[in-house]
């Protein structure tokens, strides 16, 4: 059909008038699937309140600017079908785009193939032009802005997609009836954080060192606190009848500054002495140190096994508190946490320098005498000194030491078994676990019954080891 010059003239600039308003809906919907995902329920509430109280608003503007935010909250209230809808849209414009640019070419007698390549090509470059705009990426930083303005748009959206409310998040990721908005909307983030990460590791232009400990930041919230606490069993305790020289004692032999005190068990928790009231109240006064430890103890703080490592790390700060003591559900006590642990979840293990390194094999410093690292297995012992120790609910000559005890070694502890003494000599590590165990026999009279602690054994007569501080 033949079109005279005018028409063809009007017809070129309707299509390609058209074509460009199909980019701008493109553009706006991609900026729109950006946003929708990182809007919450509380961040549209907080902007309510504000444009309630702006007196510089007309009664008009404020009930306009309402609608708008309430259109959004509906459209939030199932954001994989309003993200869904967006990226159905973006699609088909671009694609329309394509073939407005190809009727153009057609109506102008161009061939068959020079149609399709001109339709490509042009889809191509909406294509280039919507990355280096990145109107997702503006959605990600104004993503309130972004759903206010064009909650209009997304609203028809949805409305003529009724197929996105069905199956939404086919990968998984569909909203669990137990979060709330905000939950849904961090773990989203979360997720999509991991993605950036590996993604800047896979380039080598990223330390890798920094992404894990980035990868630590995102995984504070999925780690609880009964996976980084002390449990009751390795904790150092005192009891509250103790003196403040013990106190001292125990501190200067375990290499902790903050210890709880108890009385009858673990699960009657006084409280935590001090170290540093403890020396701020002898250091002038001799005479204090006949005083029981109870008077300097300062109230405990609990916080639930179940506590989230940020939340636990964030609560700590605010509170001042560098220590903190685990409880269960049914209100025991589960173990005992510092402020340290939850770094450690994401910088690694600290040490100091009076940490030492473990050494990894056992050493002969005598007749019959030997240094072995606490992890040395009882089978190692027993080819040494060629004798059966015969313990098989124990593997590690740090266990055989910790049962005969029945407590937690510190440093100075002994006992005897099999006609060996064995002795805790040294500790390594923040939380100052036994690292070495001396091992040599036992010839001092009074010694040879198995399991009797040395003179110089752990004077913690607590019963329930317990500590990290």
């Amino acid at each position: 059909m033949e079109y005279s010059q005018p028409t063809l003239i009007a017809i070129t600039a309707a299509l390609v008038i058209v074509a460009a308003l199909l980019v701008w809906l493109s553009l706006s919907l991609a900026a729109a699937e950006g946003a929708v995902g990182r809007v919450t329920r509380a961040s549209l509430n907080n902007l309510i309140l504000e444009v309630q109280t702006d007196s510089e608003l007309t009664q008009f503007s404020r009930m306009k600017k309402i609608a708008r935010i309430h259109r959004v909250q509906r459209l939030i209230a199932n954001r994989y079908a309003a993200a869904g809808a967006c990226a159905f849209f973006r699609v088909t414009c671009n694609v329309l785009v394509g073939v407005l640019v190809a009727l153009v070419a057609s109506v102008w007698g161009a061939p068959v193939w020079l149609e399709i390549v001109v339709g490509m090509v042009v889809a191509l470059v909406v294509g280039v032009v919507s990355v280096f705009v990145r109107p997702r990426e503006t959605g990600a930083t104004k993503p309130v802005d972004i759903m206010i303005e064009h909650s209009r748009l997304v609203s028809v959206a949805v409305a003529i997609t009724p197929f996105t409310r069905i199956g939404a998040a086919p990968d998984g990721r569909r909203r669990s009836q137990d979060l709330s908005d905000d939950e849904e909307l961090e773990k989203i983030q979360q997720e999509q954080g991991r993605a950036t990460i590996d993604r800047l590791v896979e380039s080598n232009d990223f330390d890798p060192e920094v992404s894990e400990m980035l990868r630590n930041v995102l995984t504070l919230s999925d780690t609880l606190t009964r996976e980084i606490m002390v449990p009751r069993t390795d904790m150092i305790c005192i009891e509250r009848d103790s003196t403040l020289e013990d106190m001292l004692k125990l501190c200067s032999r375990s290499g902790f500054s903050r210890v709880p005190v108890i009385g009858e068990d673990v699960d009657d928790l006084i409280g935590v002495a001090y170290l540093k009231d403890a020396v701020r109240a002898t250091a002038f006064n001799p005479a204090a140190m006949t005083r029981k430890v109870s008077s300097i103890v300062r109230d405990p703080m609990l916080v639930p096994e179940s506590k989230p490592v940020d939340d636990l790390f964030h609560e700590m700060q605010r509170s001042r508190q560098h220590v903190a003591v685990v409880v269960d559900e049914y209100g025991g006590i589960a173990g005992l946490v510092t402020i340290e642990d939850a770094i450690e979840q994401i910088v690694g293990e600290l040490e100091d320098e009076h940490d030492r390194t473990q050494r990894e094999e056992p050493e002969q410093i005598g007749d019959k005498k030997w240094r072995m690292p606490a992890r040395t297995p009882i089978a190692d012992l027993e080819e040494l000194f060629e004798i059966d120790i015969d313990e098989d609910d124990v593997d590690t000559v740090y266990g055989l030491l910790t049962k005969l005890l029945g407590r937690v070694p510190i440093v100075g502890a002994s006992a005897v078994t099999r006609g060996l003494r064995l002795t805790a000599v040294d500790s390594a590590g923040r939380r100052k676990k036994v690292s070495t165990i001396v091992v040599e026999p036992a010839h001092v009279e009074g010694h040879e019954e198995d399991g009797k602690a040395g003179d110089d054994g752990d004077t913690t007569a607590d019963g329930e080891p317990a500590q990290n501080a």
